[in-house]
């Protein structure tokens, strides 16, 4: 099956990133272009020059290039859509793409929406329209997960019975590590979510606002307790966890992205730690160790169980496998409707917050809790009147050109 591509968020220079922007259609790019059969072939930004700049990087003729995704979607005909815009206008763009009748695949960079309606809003419509829906929780595809779900599975530290992990946020960080959290515990639904936040401190990733410090705990049918701890002050985040996540078995433990130590290792009760490595038949530099929220991860790693010729991106084996899922007619393993797992934990932390309570899950509200507690918070400070309503989405100001 021959497919085109086609991105919409450009984003300005992918060298310069920061909390405005990553520039993410720089990294989607290569995704594509690697693969057999499947050309990139438009790209559109609101910001002429960033796509034109994109598409020259990329050798996309100039007739496709548009400042309007609609424009693009008609004039291009794209099979498949990658959406790498600001969180805040992903589910207006998703479901527009779903609704225009014509690509076929829509891989939207997370987290995946501001509220957690329009989560659900995103997934409805792509099935209504039978669109598939993918979101790039990437992180999973990289050899010291996948290594580490293995040792679970064979049973080396015992039965899951706690998984923990530190980050800088729950929503545009912690995401990733929800996500994982699903996959870890083979995705047992979970029951409940109790959190506490502090939101007093300005902390807008991306155009949203996320805590500024942080922790929840969780607990999954199957009988896997979480717990979580974020910011970016000392003692918190990942400088509490001392590592990127902590997988706690029955017989011994997983530590994955050790602070100065390896990408992974293990022990098992009375023993010492192993390290395991992710490296192995893998020509070219060794992925540098997964120290994620206040430093970089490594870009770069091998894939699977480390058996790859190449060095490929985690992006890039996202993308390999929305084309996959697509010509094998199947469900994708970062689908729509499992990224929804990741979705709903940070908007049921935060509604935790909001009631003062345990959360039972699933979530029945629309909005963001955090949105609403921080508008009434400011109109207190301000003497203004008015409730905030539980459904009430939150209106996003400024638009970032990238995610």
């Amino acid at each position: 099956m021959a497919l085109r591509a086609a991105i919409i968020g450009t984003g300005a220079d992918p060298d310069e990133r920061d909390r405005t922007g990553y520039a993410m259609a720089y990294r989607h790019a290569p995704g594509y272009r690697r693969l057999d059969g499947v050309e990139l072939v438009a790209c559109a930004d609101i910001v002429r020059e960033n796509a034109e700049a994109f598409a020259q990087t990329f050798d996309i003729p100039s007739r496709h290039v548009y400042e309007d995704y609609e424009e693009m979607l008609a004039g291009a005909e794209p099979d498949v859509v990658s959406v790498c815009v600001p969180p805040a206008i992903h589910a207006d763009i998703v479901v527009d793409c779903a609704e225009s009748g014509v690509p076929i695949a829509v891989h939207c960079e997370k987290p995946m929406a501001t509220t957690w309606g329009d989560c659900r809003r995103m997934v409805e419509a792509c099935e209504r329209a039978d669109v598939q829906l993918t979101i790039n929780h990437q992180r999973r595809f990289g050899a010291p997960f996948t290594r580490a779900k293995s040792l679970l599975d064979d049973g080396t530290v015992g039965e899951l019975r706690r998984i923990e992990f530190g980050e800088v946020n729950l929503y545009d960080a912690g995401t990733h590590q929800f996500d994982l959290s699903g996959y870890f515990a083979d995705w047992s639904p979970v029951e409940w979510v109790l959190a506490g936040a502090d939101f007093s401190e300005e902390n807008e990733w991306f155009g949203t606002r996320n805590e500024s410090q942080g922790l929840a705990q969780w607990r999954t049918e199957s009988g896997v307790n979480g717990l979580a701890t974020t910011g970016e002050q000392p003692g918190t985040g990942s400088d509490f966890t001392g590592c990127y996540m902590r997988l706690r078995g029955a017989d011994g433990a997983i530590e994955i992205g050790v602070e100065d130590g390896p990408p992974l290792r293990y022990r098992t009760d009375g023993g010492g730690w192993t390290t395991v490595d992710v490296s192995e038949n893998v020509h070219g530099p060794t992925p540098g160790k997964l120290r994620l929220g206040l430093a970089k991860l490594a870009e770069r790693a091998p894939v699977g169980d480390g058996n790859a010729l190449t060095l490929t991106s985690f992006v890039e084996r996202a993308i390999e496998e929305v084309v996959d899922a697509l010509r094998e007619d199947r469900d994708p393993v970062i689908s729509g409707e499992r990224s929804l797992y990741a979705a709903e934990l940070p908007f049921a932390s935060w509604e935790s917050v909001r009631r003062r309570a345990r959360v039972d899950l699933p979530l029945e509200i629309d909005d963001n809790p955090l949105s609403a507690l921080v508008e009434d918070e400011e109109s207190a400070s301000t003497g203004e009147t008015g409730d905030v309503e539980a459904n009430e989405t939150e209106d996003i100001g400024t638009e970032p050109p990238t995610e």
